[in-house]
């Protein structure tokens, strides 16, 4: 299996990651639920604007969002599928929030009331590259055009 779709599968059968952002030297971890978007070009996720994430993010828009693969520690405990993907929060056009937003639902129906807040804020993370880990010593990294050339 290729890594894409190594990345693809995790991205998929997943729902939350940790997400990491700083803050003036100081780094700060969130548990959100998110959504690929764009094949593996983008991560869509939701916050309120009144977070630390959220004024994080206003002040350097610099992440990683790392995601363990639930289904493979469950078949082998002993080896670990986690992938990390760095990016940047990226500008989302007004005309396709709607969009993204309803895609975000249809993966997370459950956070209706939170998306319908006046105070929640959709973010689109363009990634830039993944580390794929799968093992102590078997970790590599991937930049997105050489993922999309494969």
């Amino acid at each position: 299996m290729d890594v894409q779709d190594t990345i693809r599968r995790v991205l998929e059968r997943n729902r939350l990651a940790v997400l990491a952002t700083q803050r003036d030297g100081q780094p700060h971890a969130s548990l959100m639920a998110y959504t690929p978007s764009g094949g593996l070009g983008s991560i869509l996720f939701a916050t309120y604007r009144h977070t630390l994430k959220y004024e994080s993010l206003k002040k350097d828009g610099r992440v990683a969002i790392l995601i363990e693969d639930s289904e493979s520690s469950s078949t082998n405990p002993d080896r670990r599928l986690v992938i990390t993907a760095l990016g940047e929060v990226a500008q989302t056009p007004e005309e396709d929030k709607q969009a993204l937003i309803a895609k975000h639902l249809a993966r997370h129906p459950d956070l209706t009331e939170f998306l319908g807040s006046t105070d929640c804020e959709l973010v689109r993370i363009g990634i830039k590259a993944y580390q794929v880990v799968n093992g102590i010593e078997d970790v590599e990294w991937y930049g997105i055009g050489e993922i999309a050339a494969t």
